[in-house]
């Protein structure tokens, strides 16, 4: 989509200097930025401004004589801002594909994309303006709000509730059975599955992510959660308000997470485990079972401790070979001290 300098700037709320005719119709890194192309330099690159093609670059500061550049306190947010104004695709032809198989007693919206062999079961229902993309799955009596956008081989099983402005990416499942099962005396015996899952408002799912359903309950992904590829989230879990959770992270059943939390990557949580809001995890950390895990603080190991005592334990590790061998050389001197005969003078 195209946009003046001066639209850009007044949509970022940024301060313009330069061309504000300057039309702009794409986003670009600063390094490959061309003339149509907006830009942003944190302030490490802003000598590299200057020598740069882009049409117009979202600064925080400087000077930047005969360049059409945007200052504003925050530039990456702002770009970010920008960029899903200038990635839009005007006037998307919406259509149905012939081949798309839709029960009768589903609910299609206006204004709705769905590509080619998708599938919508009896009694699902798509919303306004979305989007549902080749050979996606769309169960029983499930829902997808308005806005939303299902990449190509997403299964969503039955009665699963997905909100407005949703991103599921390709081939993640939503609502598949959780790993319950009792033992008896020979064999494992499965636990009813029988939940729900819920997914709030602006959402967005990687790829190949699972989230279960409920076994007896609903497992809950609330409003602006951002979740990378190949996560496994398990039934029953919780996940707060604007939380993200990097990839291969693997969360166990019945788990609460609180709100503006941060879980890095190949973190692992026990079942029953709970971060309070704000808890920052770094990657590969893990959760014991049950452990409720307070906020406030970046936290890294297994299991999980402040990042202070982590790079402690860390340094006194990297120090261990070096003490073996001290304490090798001590243990030696006093072996060969004892076999020494006794000065009888003394």
């Amino acid at each position: 989509m195209k946009k003046t300098a001066k639209e850009i700037a007044d949509l970022v709320r940024g301060e313009l200097r330069g061309d504000d005719e300057k039309v702009l119709q794409s986003v670009a890194s600063l390094k490959n930025a061309g003339p149509h192309d907006l830009a942003y330099a944190d302030e490490r690159f802003h000598a590299e401004v200057l020598k740069g093609n882009g049409g117009c670059v979202i600064v925080s500061s400087g000077n930047f004589p005969n360049r059409t550049v945007i200052s504003v306190t925050h530039p990456k947010l702002a770009f970010a801002r920008a960029a899903h104004v200038l990635m839009a695709v005007e006037n998307e032809a919406r259509a149905i594909h012939p081949t798309a198989v839709i029960a009768p007693a589903a609910s299609i919206g206006t204004n709705v994309k769905i590509g080619p062999f998708a599938v919508i079961e009896r009694g699902a229902a798509i919303g306004n303006d979305s989007i549902i993309e080749a050979g996606c799955y769309i169960g029983l009596n499930s829902r997808v709000g308005a806005g939303s956008l299902i990449y190509p081989h997403v299964v969503i099983y039955h009665d699963v509730q997905i909100g407005n402005r949703v991103i599921i990416h390709a081939g993640a499942v939503i609502g598949a059975d959780g790993f319950g099962f009792v033992r008896d005396q020979k064999e494992y015996v499965k636990f009813p599955q029988s939940g729900r899952v819920i997914v709030e408002d602006d959402v967005e799912i990687g790829a190949n992510t699972c989230i279960d359903r409920g076994s007896l309950e609903t497992t809950v992904i609330r409003n602006g959660v951002k979740l990378d590829n190949l996560i496994q989230i398990a039934h029953n879990v919780e996940i707060g308000e604007n939380t993200v959770i990097a990839a291969q992270t693997g969360i166990s059943g019945s788990c609460r997470i609180g709100p503006e939390s941060v879980i890095g990557g190949q973190v692992g949580m026990g079942e029953q485990a709970s971060l309070d809001r704000g808890t920052i995890i770094g990657g590969q950390g893990g959760v014991l079972k049950g452990k409720r895990v307070k906020g406030g603080e970046v936290l890294f190991g297994t299991p999980v401790r402040p990042l202070k005592d982590f790079l402690s334990e860390q340094a006194h590790l990297a120090r261990l070979p070096q003490i073996y061998e001290e304490f090798r050389k001590f243990r030696k001197e006093w072996e060969d001290s004892k076999k020494k005969p006794l000065n009888k003078d003394i």
